[in-house]
């Protein structure tokens, strides 16, 4: 049994402007051990999944699906039930350090948190959360404030923060969103180190694809809500299934920027049929109309009717 799994996962949420439909019949799992990213352009509803996991979606979210932690069902979760899941079985690092850390608070005394709340004693929350912080490279910087702390500093004390309790998941969203090259790579190596000290699991949230193929051992492709492609992460990147995907590949500098051809979908109004259709050049009478579902190959699975 994998170690976390979702399962036809639906998330709509109702706004002035109408119903958005920010993901549909979402499945995937994350075995033990494995990192899996998850990719796709700004809006497609990574963070949406990864929000419904923990349950911290806003009070206008309407919720359809299943997501099975070690065999239970995280949706059929109260909040006290699942306050004790949240940082201590699954863990979360935040797209944007600034916005997620207190700024009235010391980063030792951040990381050292959730010890506290697990009962560990203060001597002993201070020891781990050192520890740990020095382990990141932030030693001599515990009792700073994150607004004297650069963006990267501020980035690994939130690794910290989301690894002091050992988590069996971690879930990082975009944690390297705004960061410079070097940069880029020194959080990466940070957190491929915590995972493997603590035998972690790693769920990967990032719209870049040079940072899911350094770092990931599959990879799951969103467009406009739905996962359109799933495999190992060289062999998606080698050969990629799904219409999309290959554009995707095909707009990297590399491969000379060449840009998909329309807009990009309404989230309220999305197509109907598969929501790629409209920028496909291999659409056929079928990809207008009908949704088509997720059709397994030797190497993944992947959302289009080429493959059906």
């Amino acid at each position: 049994m994998s170690l976390l799994r979702i399962e036809g996962l639906s998330v709509c949420f109702d706004t002035v402007q109408g119903t958005v439909r920010a993901a549909q019949d979402v499945s995937m799992d994350l075995e033990e051990g494995e990192t899996l990213a998850l990719v796709g352009e700004t809006g497609c509803g990574k963070s949406v999944v990864v929000n419904a996991i923990l349950q911290l979606l806003p009070g206008n979210a309407r919720v359809q699906g299943r997501i099975f932690y070690e065999g239970q069902d995280l949706l059929q979760l109260c909040e006290k039930e699942m306050s004790l899941i949240r940082g201590r079985e699954i863990s979360i690092v935040f797209q944007n350090p600034s916005l997620a850390l207190n700024p009235v608070y010391r980063i030792e005394e951040q990381v050292a948190e959730p010890l506290l709340i697990s009962r560990a004693s203060r001597e002993s929350a201070r020891k781990i959360s050192r520890s740990l912080l020095a382990r990141l490279g932030l030693a001599g910087f515990e009792e700073m404030y994150p607004f004297q702390l650069s963006g990267g500093m501020n980035q690994r004390a939130m690794i910290a923060c989301s690894a002091v309790l050992r988590p069996k998941v971690i879930i990082a969203d975009e944690p390297t969103k705004g960061l410079d090259q070097k940069l880029v790579g020194g959080v990466l190596g940070e957190m491929r180190k915590v995972k493997e000290e603590n035998g972690s699991s790693l769920l990967l949230i990032t719209h870049d694809l040079g940072v899911a193929k350094s770092i990931s051992d599959r990879m799951a492709i969103m467009y406009c809500g739905n996962v359109v492609e799933l495999g190992e992460t060289k062999k998606v990147l080698q050969n990629p299934c799904h219409p999309y995907a290959r554009a995707l590949l095909d707009s990297l500098p590399e491969r000379d920027f060449k840009p998909i051809p329309g807009p990009s979908p309404s989230m309220i109004n999305p197509p109907e049929g598969c929501r790629f259709h409209p920028r496909c050049p291999f659409r056929q009478k079928i990809c207008t109309t009908q949704r088509p579902k997720l059709f397994s190959h030797e190497d993944g699975a992947v959302r289009c009717w080429l493959w059906a």
